[in-house]
């Protein structure tokens, strides 16, 4: 896809996740509906609602593109196209029920099994990220670029509990931060520099992580699974590894610092 294709879509993009955003707000304040999916996973009516209007406009803007998202299920066609629209409609449900500020839309397009345009916004603080390949990142407008520090100590960490406290004893002048619900925003605040390092714990998805991945790479950071190999979209099987996400010296400060003990974060 040519740059300035990528460019156009990501421009495009904005205004559909923010208005799918407006669609999530007015749903909150109606009597919705919510349910748990199966592994007691919740789901609401505002996720249902994102989900068909993303679908509905989506695939205008990429004629003939897959499509995988948490919540349509999986026919496995998209295995088959060169592009796939990977879409999270609110990632953090938990926090979108107990009306706290911290969920997201998650939206990417995948091409070769990598994310070449992302969109992930959260409405609650209006905050609209937005990359694309080769083109860097945004927020609200404003250029995106990780902290450059080195070492991990100071360094401003947020992930799952046991994680953080794993790490902790391995190296205590890490500073762990507050839980950030949406795991989507949770590593692309790494990419605005709010956080230094973000764990993602074992079996995330596609949709969990497409957007954050693409924005974190355009800021100049680096989201790989603990041995530090890239992540892979589009697979037949969504699921992932544990995952950090971190500036370049502190990720290979960190991935030094796992190597012997990489089976304790499984």
């Amino acid at each position: 896809m040519p740059a300035s294709e990528r460019a156009s879509l990501r421009d495009q993009l904005a205004a559909i996740v923010r208005e799918a955003g407006e669609l999530a707000l007015a749903t909150a304040k109606t009597p919705f509906k919510r349910w748990m999916k199966t592994g007691q996973s919740p789901v609401s009516d505002a996720d249902i609602a994102v989900n068909n209007f993303l679908h509905a406009k989506l695939p205008a803007l990429v004629p003939g593109a897959g499509w995988l998202s948490e919540e349509t299920e999986d026919d496995f066609k998209r295995t088959g196209a060169s592009r796939v629209w990977v879409v999270d409609p609110i990632d953090g449900t938990r926090a979108f029920l107990e009306q706290r500020p911290d969920w997201s839309i998650s939206v990417a397009l995948v091409e070769g099994e990598r994310p070449a345009v992302a969109a992930l916004y959260a409405p609650v603080t209006d905050e609209l990220y937005l990359a694309a390949r080769g083109e860097g990142a945004t927020l609200n407008g404003a250029r995106l670029k990780v902290g450059n520090g080195e070492g991990l100590a100071g360094a401003r960490l947020a992930g799952p509990k046991s994680y953080l406290a794993k790490l902790s004893e391995l190296n205590p002048r890490i500073l762990p931060q507050p839980k950030i619900h949406s795991l989507a925003l949770r590593l692309t605040r790494v990419a605005d520099g709010g956080l230094d390092i973000a764990f993602a714990s074992r079996n995330s998805h596609d949709w969990d992580l497409a957007a954050a991945d693409l924005l974190v790479h355009e800021a100049g950071g680096a989201l790989t699974d603990l041995s530090g190999n890239v992540l892979t979209y589009n697979r037949q099987d969504t699921w992932h590894p544990p995952l950090v996400a971190a500036g370049p010296q502190r990720h290979a400060a960190l991935i030094d610092l796992l190597r012997d003990h990489r089976k304790e974060f499984s």
